[in-house]
């Protein structure tokens, strides 16, 4: 076999034509790597844990395709491997949303290596055969062995804009202006049609044979993804988010948000709670004074308690600070949701609206926020609760919903937390969970002033509920010596125990 012989009778590829070929290459692995994230959520969440495990396998088919590329580029004539590389990057794209969609459903509540395997059942392959590209295209390029480090540094320079073009590209504009079905399609189409026409030009094939590859491969692949069924009624930049009606209770509507059930709105009694910790966030809220509420929430998800208070105490008036603009429309169509000047929501990161609300003006803050199964961990740490702290009023209080199982890592060290930043707190749980047998919701209260825990007991009580309540003293020899979360050390996903 004579590789060089036989480009010297086929096209030479111009630089620019090369350049763009390795800058639309690494461009669509980080197009991918990205929508990874948004594909795998339902599934997964939306965790740290997720996106270290589809960084670190795309990484892992980027070193080994690589190195592939380079392997073979040596061995045969690149500009024949150069277009069928391109072409099974496009197959494989479009096979991802399939890959995973089938994978998916047995990956729930999973663990690092649950999470690094659906991350390579739909990503690992495409970037691998990606990014062989780079390495077979500078093959094709080194002419003069004095100009190898030129060549070889400004190909790696490219690949590199392609793919900072990629992640700024999709971050910023595709997640947010398109679903991820139709990004993946535009991309694995594009890179279909890309490695035709140099399949074409570079490979010896005759353009009836290549673009008979390319519609062959792209009707296969189109056709599966569009077979596949998607769990989305809306997606949105952050989530898989679908309204599913309550056949027990025709009324209710339960808003989904990727692999939990996040919220429940009864759309004709206001006053219907649903799930147990909104239950208890309702025990606690009628420790306070008589009359209207001014209230604070960080997290909207289905508007629960604002519909919930306004109902029980008329007058109140509400702040929302959400971060998922797209929720609030959800709201509005599906859950009853009707602004007004006593309903505000401010649409963004919480953690930067919180100092955007007025201090010293809020008699009760709930923090319900997710993303997946965890709190957003900037959303845990002593400095965001000093400033949740700053915007109670004397007597106000703040109450956070989260979950965590065994051994209750998280929340102890939430627990510490809140108690580093208020003189007085709560727990609310089940014995069970106190004593480390079962885990789930877990309701924690902070207040610069003693809160009434014997009427929170007496509320949960007349419910007929076996939650257990302990306060102050107790509630820190709960929490232990757990440490306090900080911007600086916040591990939330770490501690979080497992289902």
């Amino acid at each position: 076999m004579d590789p060089a012989g036989l480009r010297h009778r086929l096209p030479a590829m111009q630089r620019r034509t090369a350049l763009a070929l390795v800058f639309f290459a690494s461009a669509a692995i980080l197009v991918l790597e990205i929508m990874a994230g948004r594909m795998l959520a339902p599934y997964l969440g939306v965790t740290l844990e997720t996106f270290t495990g589809i960084i670190g396998t795309v990484l892992a088919g980027i070193s080994l395709g690589a190195w592939i590329g380079g392997r073979l580029a040596d061995r045969h004539d690149p500009g024949s491997l150069l277009g069928p590389l391109l072409i099974a990057g496009g197959v494989l794209t479009l096979l991802s949303p399939t890959l995973i969609r089938w994978a998916g459903p047995s990956l729930r509540a999973a663990g690092p290596a649950e999470t690094v395997l659906g991350s390579a059942i739909g990503f690992f392959l495409p970037a691998l055969v990606l990014s062989a590209v780079s390495p077979t295209v500078v093959k094709m390029q080194l002419q003069d062995l004095g100009q190898t480090g030129e060549v070889v540094g400004g190909f790696s320079a490219v690949s590199s804009a392609g793919a900072i073009f990629g992640t700024f590209v999709t971050g910023f504009v595709l997640i947010a202006a398109a679903p991820s079905r139709t990004v993946i399609f535009v991309v694995g189409a594009a890179l279909l049609l890309a490695g035709g026409a140099t399949w074409m030009k570079f490979g010896g094939k005759s353009a009836g044979q290549a673009m008979l590859s390319v519609v062959a491969f792209g009707v296969a692949g189109t056709g599966i993804m569009a077979i596949t069924p998607t769990q989305c009624e809306v997606e949105t930049a952050y989530f898989c988010a679908r309204v599913v009606v309550d056949e027990d209770r025709p009324s209710g509507r339960a808003l989904w948000l990727d692999t939990l059930r996040h919220s429940y709105v009864d759309l004709e009694d206001p006053t219907h709670l649903e799930f147990r910790y909104a239950k208890l966030v309702a025990d606690v809220i009628d420790t306070l004074p008589a009359g209207p509420l001014r209230t604070l929430y960080v997290g909207g998800g289905g508007f629960t308690f604002p519909g919930y208070i306004s109902a029980v105490r008329p007058g109140s008036t509400h702040h929302v600070l959400e971060l998922d603009g797209s929720l609030v429309g959800i709201a509005e169509r599906d859950l009853g949701l009707v602004l007004s000047d006593d309903l505000v929501v401010d649409v963004g990161d919480a953690r930067i609206g919180i100092y955007d609300a007025p201090e010293g003006s809020f008699d009760f803050v709930l923090g319900d926020a997710f993303g997946g199964p965890s709190v957003p961990w900037h959303l845990t740490t002593e400095e965001f609760l000093s400033a949740v702290a700053d915007r109670l009023t004397d007597e106000g209080l703040y109450a956070m919903n989260l979950i965590d199982y065994p051994p209750h890592n998280f929340a102890r060290a939430e627990l510490a937390t809140i108690a580093a930043v208020f003189p007085h707190v709560l727990a609310i749980a089940p014995a069970s969970y106190l004593d480390d047998r079962a885990g789930g919701n877990f309701v924690l209260v902070g207040s610069k002033v003693p809160i009434d825990f014997q009427a929170v007991i007496d509320n949960t009580n007349k419910r007929g509920s076996t939650e257990t309540t302990i306060a102050d003293d107790v509630a820190r020899a709960w929490a232990g010596d757990a440490s306090v979360l900080r911007d600086d050390f916040a591990p939330v996903d770490q501690l979080i125990g497992r289902l």
